[in-house]
């Protein structure tokens, strides 16, 4: 979760980096800074999730082809 968290400080940082420097507007680079990031977030951590069963299962079938041969 600590590798989440990081992520999102980094995402944060510059998603209102982005929308500030693009619009001049504290409020729509704020908004940006909130809203993209945390969404993004969620997903890279089901990301993660996804990824982690996918490796256990990649190793799991590399186990059953090993054992046959």
């Amino acid at each position: 979760m600590a590798k989440t968290a990081t992520f999102a400080v980094i995402h944060f940082s510059v998603a209102f980096s982005v929308g500030y420097a693009v619009t001049g507007s504290v409020v729509v680079g704020g908004a940006l800074a909130l809203i993209e990031p945390a969404i993004n977030t969620v997903a890279f951590y089901f990301h993660e999730l996804g990824w982690k069963k996918f490796e256990a299962h990649k190793v799991t079938l590399q186990e059953a082809f090993a054992s046959r041969v």
